[in-house]
């Protein structure tokens, strides 16, 4: 038997300069677990946020672990035919009713000063297919609670901002701003 070479895996190269520094990173000055059960009846935007907020936790690495979700809507991310981007999500997919199997968020900032959840997980579909994307948190919405794991980053804000070499927005590390006595947890 003559053994074939495997093809060579693609390369993708962005459409802007490549950045000085390849992996942003901070130190956290502290990070807190928590077990979290999303609550029923609610979009996973809000099921995350607001507990997380009235934790004091303001950027956060998370794991869903399953459950049930009434509806889900998604997007993947096939090649830009632009060529703008090496790849760009589509418009929302809608899942319907679908059981999540495992998924990773994190909770950020946009340019707005206002909290995100940015979520990508695999899920089955009620028709048995499995599928996978990017999770359109405020428009999928938990059926069953849904437990999260959690890991505050205390110290860091990670910031949603547009990104030279990719063209597209990234979330990043900053420095947390300093909170005085007193002050709101959250914007």
């Amino acid at each position: 038997i003559t053994a074939r070479p495997l093809p060579r895996p693609r390369t993708l190269v962005h459409p802007g300069p490549v950045g000085p520094v390849r992996i942003e990173h901070r130190h956290a000055n502290l990070g807190r677990h928590f077990r979290l059960a999303l609550a029923p009846g609610r979009t996973l935007q809000d099921a995350i946020i607001e507990p997380l907020l009235r934790l004091g936790v303001r950027s956060a690495s998370m794991t869903l672990l399953g459950g049930r979700l009434s509806r889900l809507q998604y997007c993947v991310a096939p090649p830009d035919p632009t060529g703008e981007r090496v790849a760009n999500y589509t418009r929302p997919l809608e899942a319907g009713a679908a059981t999540l199997i495992f998924g990773n968020a994190t909770l950020g900032w946009n340019g707005r000063g206002e909290p995100l959840v940015h979520c990508h997980a695999t899920f089955v579909c009620d028709g048995g297919r499995v599928r996978g994307g990017h999770i359109v948190v405020d428009r999928s919405v938990a059926e069953s609670p849904i437990p999260v794991l959690a890991t505050s980053l205390d110290g860091i804000e990670l910031r949603i901002t547009q990104d030279d070499e990719t063209h597209m927005p990234l979330m990043r590390p900053f420095a947390a701003p300093v909170q005085r006595p007193g002050e709101a947890n959250h914007a």
